[in-house]
């Protein structure tokens, strides 16, 4: 629209909807269906038909190339930016966390995840994250993308009108979509397919449990969003008969209860203001910066309505969360390439401090599941519960069997972190703490890439011909982690390490970490950067 003179004219404002920013929400499932006669519908009703199995299928091993995650199926991203975007920008790899998970081509190496020449996989650990989920629940209803609805609905109630215009003119008949901490139903497909994959790369391992006549043990946590994931995941792997088919160890994930997939509960620094959420110094740094004139632009398309750079952030975090759970967000369209890179960095600067190796309880937090997993490797039960082991689970060859060709684990994406951490992976650490000023030019630590929707790590264990000591290869979201520097694991181009070599590596940093002093000891450090660990260790213990 131009004016008289030909000047572009003021976008118009028109008013918010008595409804804006209000919840709107499905009820499900359907708790007393009035069609619900189960005689009708009987599930055994007539003949299956032939059901021969095939062989497993083993593509890790068999294949040419490798399969590339790329884009998510069934989300749909903006038609345009604020400003054009280079041509390889993929704005679902700019969400830290939320980004749904997507191959990474390296993490230094030139190899892929398929077998190296002359070698066969014996085992596979495989440690994956949850699924695609809503915004988890907030004591404080006034933040988040659920606060900020609330609150602009709340102003129009109270008689406060606002209004929006331009690219933000949506606002005005927006209304809060989304549930709380459950998985949204791209999360469940996300976690059904991985199973598939996995199932696909991996099958022929399941011929030992054929042969041993036992069943796999995959793992999870009561939580909801990981319950669910972790059926979707078998479901995938498995299909409609799964729960034949496996064993699923449902730990709990609550105060007082010993679990290495969700850590935190036991370990009471992890939630002291004065020792945890390191993040928050760096980002009150951060955010401020890469949103000084984002803030202001957007505030010219709302009247009525005063914004934060808070606010502003939060905007970018619902055009994830609406679209990993909608489908489609039209916030998404608000920002720029360059404002959606300091987005990006923003999660960079919040799992370095707050899960990962900024972290002085992080190396404690995934202390325990490295106890199990050198437990695993060499066959040997855990003789001492030193730290967030379970040993009525671990003690027992049932809940916790050794000598299995397939451990599968499900937790959450700062668990992951936690472990990654503890494992002692210096790779990642290479360009040191993210800065709260500005993006490094290079960054050995991208948040998207390590604890996206659905991160998965493939511990793999190797016999190869050229050598007679079991290998192993860590691969993190398809990209192969280098383990050279790991104690004595040398440079190798597949990112291969000898079995004992690694396990010994592992058996030092159970040595040398004090979980009760990094969980329950009284340690000080000052705030924000002025102190600083790139291992997750806390300050040693007073000699």
């Amino acid at each position: 629209m131009e004016s008289e003179d030909g000047a572009p004219s003021p976008a118009a404002f028109r008013p918010a909807a008595p409804y804006a920013g209000s919840t709107l929400a499905a009820t499900r499932p359907i708790t007393n269906p009035s069609n619900l006669v189960t005689s009708l519908f009987p599930t055994n009703n007539g003949p299956a038909g032939p059901t021969p199995t095939g062989a497993e299928a083993g593509l890790i091993a068999t294949a040419a190339s490798y399969p590339m995650q790329a884009h998510p199926d069934h989300l749909m991203g903006p038609a345009s930016l604020p400003k054009p975007a280079s041509e390889d920008f993929d704005i679902f790899k700019y969400w830290g966390n939320l980004s749904p998970w997507y191959s990474v081509p390296s993490f230094g190496l030139d190899s892929s995840p398929l077998v190296p020449d002359g070698c066969r996989v014996t085992a596979l650990h495989f440690l994956h994250r949850h699924g695609a989920r809503y915004p988890t629940t907030s004591p404080d209803k006034s933040v988040g993308p659920a606060g900020l609805a609330g609150r602009l609905h709340d102003a129009v109630v109270a008689g406060k009108n606002w209004s929006a215009s331009g690219e933000l003119d949506f606002l005005n008949d927006w209304v809060w979509r989304l549930g709380a901490d459950i998985l949204t139903p791209f999360g469940r497909e996300q976690m059904f397919k991985l199973g598939v994959d996995i199932r696909i790369k991996y099958g022929f391992l399941l011929n030992n449990f054929t042969e041993s006549q036992t069943l796999p043990v995959f793992r999870t946590e009561s939580q909801d969003r990981m319950r669910s994931s972790a059926e979707n995941f078998a479901l995938g792997f498995f299909g409609e008969r799964a729960k034949e088919q496996y064993l699923a160890s449902i730990t709990v994930e609550a105060h007082g209860f010993n679990n290495t997939l969700s850590p935190y509960y036991t370990c009471p620094n992890s939630f002291n203001a004065t020792k945890a959420y390191r993040q928050n110094p760096v980002l009150k740094v951060w955010i401020p910066k890469y949103l000084k004139d984002t803030l202001p632009r957007i505030q010219n398309m709302l009247e009525g309505f005063e914004l934060t750079y808070a606010d502003v952030f939060t905007m970018q975090t619902t055009c994830a969360y609406e679209t990993v759970a909608l489908g489609y967000s039209a916030f998404c369209g608000l920002f720029t390439q360059e404002e959606w890179e300091g987005f990006e960095y923003a999660w960079d600067i919040y799992f370095w401090y707050d899960s990962g190796w900024g972290s002085p309880t992080a190396r404690g937090l995934g202390l325990g599941y490295v106890k199990e997993l050198v437990a695993r490797l060499t066959s040997t039960p855990i003789t001492t519960h030193d730290s967030t082991t379970n040993s009525t689970l671990d003690d027992n060859p049932i809940t916790f069997p050794l000598g299995n060709s397939l451990y599968v684990d499900a937790t959450h994406e700062t668990v992951v972190l936690n472990i990654l951490t503890a494992l002692n992976l210096s790779s990642f650490t290479t360009t040191g703490p993210p800065p709260g000023d500005h993006i490094p030019e290079t960054r050995s630590f991208i948040a998207s890439q390590v604890v996206p929707f659905g991160t998965n790590v493939q511990f793999q264990v190797l016999a190869c011909d050229a050598t007679p000591d079991p290998q192993i290869r860590i691969i993190l979201n398809d990209g192969v982690v280098p383990l050279e520097g790991l104690g004595e694991c040398p440079y190798q181009k597949d990112g291969m390490c000898p079995v004992d070599i690694f396990v010994a590596a592992e058996k030092q940093v159970l040595q040398e970490t004090d979980w009760s002093w990094a969980c329950k000891g009284d340690w000080t450090i000052p705030p924000g950067t002025e102190w600083n660990t790139t291992t997750g260790d806390c300050p040693p213990r007073p000699a």
